[in-house]
């Protein structure tokens, strides 16, 4: 047998075990293991951010084991199972993937998006519109940078940078504007939301991932501001703003 194969039986069998014999395990429910395979999810992306093949393959097993679980517990309902799961997802790709197992032909990556997109939405699924596809659950940025990927292949998008850039100064202009007018709280948000918006749009037109630049930023305030800690020679509370900048920028060479 394929050891591919082996090694996934033998995870299907562990899990049978487990959901038979374990207190653990057997109480468990779709609810219970929602919020523990987000984190799962966030400690494979933070394996990746981080170049850790070790952590990624050790991640990948774990969410792999949620997902086994989570076809357990539709087999013992007569809902769905493994086989049924891992079928769905096979005809899918082989529906949206004409050009390899059908006639259509392509030429770039963007043209493959652009069938995707348009057999979604032939296909139904209860989303009849081109964002319907987004989860209501992503992270706000994701979410931003996934519906401009979206509507991209439809055709609504920008030609050049430059004019996603005079976007991005014309946002920041309304909201100089509402701040300098001492607009209400509400319209500040709004106009902030509009900048953060096209500030998305313009990373996507540099081939830059926001959220991936972002969470890089933090890793990078979070090592230099734990600097500042370490190497303080009094509490933080009873020192100068210059003294900590002066830390700050020891910590830039560190």
């Amino acid at each position: 047998m394929d050891k591919r194969l082996e090694a996934f039986k033998r995870l299907l069998d562990i899990m049978d075990d487990l959901r038979v014999k374990c207190p653990w395990d057997k109480k468990q429910t779709f609810q219970s293991l929602r919020i523990l395979t987000i984190e799962e999810t966030y400690e494979l992306a933070d394996a990746i951010l981080n170049n850790d093949l070790a952590g990624i393959e050790e991640e990948i097993g774990d969410l792999m084991l949620h997902m086994v679980f989570y076809a357990k517990m539709g087999s013992e309902t007569n809902v769905f199972t493994m086989e049924s799961a891992l079928n769905k997802i096979c005809d899918k790709l082989i529906n949206r993937h004409p050009h390899i197992y059908g006639d259509v032909t392509v030429n770039s990556e963007e043209e493959v998006k652009q069938n995707w997109e348009q057999i979604k939405l032939k296909e139904g699924k209860g989303n009849k519109t081109v964002l319907g596809g987004v989860p209501q659950s992503l992270p706000a940025m994701v979410k931003a940078y996934r519906m401009q990927e979206k509507t991209k292949q439809v055709g609504f998008e920008w030609e050049h940078k430059d004019q996603v850039w005079e976007k991005v100064e014309e946002e920041m202009a309304e909201l100089k504007i509402a701040i300098h007018e001492e607009k209400d709280q509400g319209r500040i948000e709004d106009e902030f939301g509009d900048v953060m918006f096209s500030l998305v749009n313009y990373a996507r037109f540099l081939k830059i991932d926001p959220e991936t630049a972002l969470e890089k930023v933090n890793q990078k305030f979070k090592k230099r501001f734990e600097y500042i800690e370490k190497n303080a020679d009094k509490d933080l509370m009873e020192m100068t703003l210059q003294e900590m900048d002066d830390l700050w920028n020891e910590a830039k060479g560190v």
